[in-house]
């Protein structure tokens, strides 16, 4: 029998994980139940204004975890949740033998969507790395290593990658980062993100989107760290309390995260638990539908009025 908080601890310590307030020790940990099933794509809401459904998922190079390299399955739980950007990580782009396609342009034409890609890392012919991807105009604003504390070359170069996304007329900006399985330096990650280089940076005004894997549960330094500056999407979701993303076959850990600004407004959020999703990677998708809040001007008093929504 698993002694209370033993299975996250040991998970926990297998990724490096050793910087966050552990489950108690008096804890009840519940199995895992078909009840689950019950998170599929958000619908869309019936409240009035567009709302932007924005995903992030990590596609663990393809891989399920029935062994199983497939493109196409990864493509399919795209398209099932109806996104209007995706930001992917461990992305495997370029063909490793001749004759053979390439994964990551597959993926992003079957969807009918531009991609943008940094890689992490290059071997053999093939890349690694993180991407987003959208059905509307883009460009990528920056794509860059970020800080890292080992003195040895790295075999993954952590990095972030910023897209401004023009969506009926107004612009998103969206930084799809992956931090490092390493506490400290997954904090000085962390801080990078929400400096002056990239959220904290005049161009990435209001609306911003900070989203990926963060490799950092809540209460985490890091997580913290940006929670603190931004709004975590999970906290507004109709589920109750935030769900966790990770390991598909026994999820435990909420790893994944949406951040963001005061002018976007979380309709819904959550991880996307299905059958299909349980199999095509080691992360279930994360889901947020948003709507981004307008300032409109100058009320009678003279004061900038917001919450007028797209």
């Amino acid at each position: 029998m698993v002694e209370p908080g033993s299975l996250i601890r040991h998970v926990c310590r297998l990724g490096g994980w050793d910087d966050f307030l552990l489950v108690p020790n008096d804890a009840v940990l519940l199995p895992v139940t078909n009840e689950l099933s019950r998170y599929s794509p958000l619908k869309h809401s019936d409240k009035q204004g567009r709302t932007l459904r924005i995903l992030t998922y990590n596609v663990h190079r393809w891989l399920g975890t029935d062994r199983q390299i497939s493109p196409h399955r990864i493509a399919e739980v795209i398209a099932s949740c109806d996104p209007d950007i995706v930001a992917l990580q461990e992305v495997r782009v370029g063909r490793a033998r001749a004759g053979e396609i390439d994964q990551a342009a597959a993926v992003a034409s079957r969807l009918g969507m531009d991609l943008h890609f940094q890689p992490t890392i290059r071997i053999l012919g093939e890349q690694y790395g993180i991407a987003v991807l959208t059905r509307h105009s883009s460009r990528i604003v920056r794509s860059e290593r970020l800080p890292t504390q080992s003195t040895r070359p790295s075999f993954e170069k952590r990095s972030a990658l910023w897209v401004a996304v023009e969506v009926d007329g107004q612009t998103i900006q969206v930084v799809n980062a992956h931090l490092s399985l390493r506490s400290g330096e997954r904090r000085a990650q962390a801080a990078a993100l929400i400096g002056p280089d990239w959220v904290g940076h005049p161009d990435c005004a209001e609306p911003a989107v900070l989203l990926g894997d963060f490799n950092a549960p809540p209460y985490s330094r890091s997580y913290r760290l940006i929670a603190n500056r931004m709004q975590d999407a999970q906290l507004s979701n109709s589920f109750g309390e935030p769900q966790p993303t990770f390991h598909t076959r026994a999820p435990v850990l909420r790893l994944d995260h949406v951040f963001v600004t005061k002018a976007i407004e979380v309709v819904d959020a959550g991880p996307v638990r299905n059958p299909l999703t349980r199999v095509a990677s080691d992360h279930f998708p994360l889901l947020a539908e948003l709507r981004v809040r307008k300032r409109i001007g100058l009320s009678a008093e003279g004061q900038a009025r917001e919450g007028e929504l797209l």
